[in-house]
């Protein structure tokens, strides 16, 4: 080094060469084998940042380069003499920051590139013989920089070409994601004077293949098929009940592949986003539900209970929702979905039949608090975890009749809390008031409320433990005759650790533990247990 360092104070201009190179603009040039600290300013924002501005012609059109810097006369000699020097798109030169053999090496086989350019064009009385003297000395001490530099760069374009031969889609990437879980009930005999009879250990799959795709950048539209035989075990009542399970029981389960969810979000404006949803819609397309340990199923709590607040669980269908962003601390989300939107038969359809209206307000004062408000108001959608009053599981047969019309306003608070980057301290209370519209008139209070401890990187980065303890939807109301409050009052607990195998490979063990079942102290205490392994890619 001790002759580089002679041949460079011996050549004003190889001492340009190296404070062009700094920017990492030189003849559009950059380095493939070092990051770059600094990302250029774009003065046009419509151009890319990493364009770099025209050649310049004089020294002067460098704002920070200054007739004091000691490197002036070089930086000047290099432009009139040889023209080979550009600086930021904001006409900045930056020559303060360090540089690497292999950007000094990308730079001089740039000006030696100039220069002969310069000889061939018939301009060569511009290049001494002095210059062209220690510029060969250079090539000679950076031969082999130059030689590992051209084969990363032939082996980027090769990848390259590769990948645009082979892409799936230009416009479109495809993800996917399988989820198999192992689960059973560990405890408890006796729920509502009944046998539990599903206490075997089960084996169940939700898979998914995942379209996302994008028309102009900033639009989505996502199109998911899924296939799920999870079965939640039948405990006699909703409460405990998995997240991930398809919803069928015993044998209705099957591997049918279905499209699940299909979605075109898009913005209005630079604060204002719109999804139109067409298929499988739920609260967390329209909004965020501000739990850390909301995964859709896949991650997170494994409870239907403990992924977010049940009143969430009656927004479900086709639809629309508008989020409208004030500022980084407050935005407000309106959303409509219909469980009936695609059913023409009477009391059905997008606006005859079932539905959730939403509207919620989620303030951020800081990066580490979040906090929701919401309101729903439904027709015909129950709560899909709780006692079996608070779902309304013999509403019906409590009136004498096939189905009983009900509507519902349901307030809801939720909050998270980051405490530390290890402690994240969150939950939520919700209430909702139905009132029946058919067979006995009345009105019946539900409440739910829980608080959530998470651990996130406990043990490894990107793992995570959780324990959620709270009380399911419970009627603490009711003004129906012969359909009664529940009696006593059922406690969830949850703790899970869904550890980060690697970056596709997620397992995750956990617990819930329910006291007196459906808000029975009559009840056994139920413990299911569940082994959850979600692969992704």
């Amino acid at each position: 080094m001790q002759r580089l360092f002679g041949y460079l104070l011996a050549v004003p201009a190889i001492w340009s060469a190296i404070i062009f190179v700094n920017s990492a603009t030189f003849a559009g040039e950059t380095s493939p084998t070092s990051k770059i600290n600094e990302t250029p300013v774009v003065a046009n924002p419509d151009k890319n940042q990493d364009q770099v501005m025209a050649q310049v012609t004089s020294v002067s059109q460098l704002s920070d380069v200054q007739t004091t810097d000691w490197a002036f006369q070089a930086l000047q000699s290099l432009v009139e003499r040889y023209g080979c020097i550009a600086g930021y798109p904001n006409s900045t030169y930056r020559g303060n920051r360090a540089l690497t053999r292999y950007e000094f090496a990308a730079g001089l086989n740039a000006c030696l590139d100039r220069v002969n350019e310069l000889i061939a064009t018939g301009t060569a009385d511009l290049v001494t013989k002095q210059d062209l003297a220690q510029l060969q000395k250079l090539q000679e001490e950076f031969s082999a920089e130059l030689a590992t530099l051209r084969g990363r760069v032939d082996t980027l374009e090769a990848n390259t070409a590769e990948l645009e031969a082979n892409q799936f889609s230009t416009t479109t990437k495809l993800q996917g994601q399988v989820v198999a879980v192992v689960s059973d009930v560990l405890s408890g005999e006796n729920v509502n004077g009944a046998e539990i009879a599903d206490k075997n250990t089960t084996l169940g799959v939700r898979a998914r293949i995942e379209f996302v795709t994008s028309f102009i950048g900033e639009d989505t539209l996502f199109t998911r098929i899924q296939t799920n035989n999870i079965v939640s075990p039948n405990i006699n009542t909703t409460e405990g009940n998995l997240f991930f399970a398809s919803g069928s029981s015993g044998a209705e389960a099957n591997n049918n592949a279905l499209i699940d969810a299909l979605w075109y979000k898009f913005p209005v404006g630079e604060k204002t986003q719109v999804i139109a949803i067409a298929n499988a819609g739920a609260a967390d397309d329209l909004t965020s539900t501000v739990n850390l340990f909301d995964g859709d199923g896949a991650y997170g709590a494994l409870s239907t209970f403990g992924t977010r607040n049940p009143i969430y669980n009656q927004i479900a269908g086709a639809g629309l929702g508008v989020t409208q962003e004030f500022s980084d601390k407050l935005a407000l989300s309106l959303g409509y979905l219909s469980g009936t939107a695609n059913d023409p038969s009477p009391k059905n359809g997008l606006f005859d039949g079932a539905y959730g209206a939403l509207a919620q307000l989620t303030v951020k004062p800081s990066d580490r608090i979040t906090v929701g408000l919401t309101y729903i108001n439904s027709y015909k959608q129950p709560l899909l975890t709780g006692s079996n009053a608070a779902t309304f599981q013999n509403l019906a047969a409590s009136q004498g009749l096939d189905e009983v019309a009900f509507s519902s306003n349901s307030y809801g608070v939720q909050a998270s809390i980051g405490i530390s980057d290890q402690f994240v301290l969150g939950g939520w209370a919700g209430y909702t008031n139905s009132r029946t519209l058919t067979g006995e008139r009345g009105e019946i209070e539900i409440w739910n409320y829980a608080v959530t401890l998470g651990f996130p990187d406990l043990g490894k980065k990107g793992s995570l433990a959780g324990i959620i303890a709270g009380v399911e939807p419970q009627v603490t109301s009711s003004s129906v005759d012969g359909f009664a409050k529940d009696r006593d009052t059922s406690y969830h607990l949850e703790a899970f650790y869904q550890y980060q195998l690697s970056d596709n490979i997620t397992i995750t063990p956990g617990v819930i533990w329910l006291t007196s079942p459906d808000h029975n102290d009559d009840n056994d205490d139920v413990v299911i247990g569940a082994l959850r392994t979600t692969f992704s890619f």
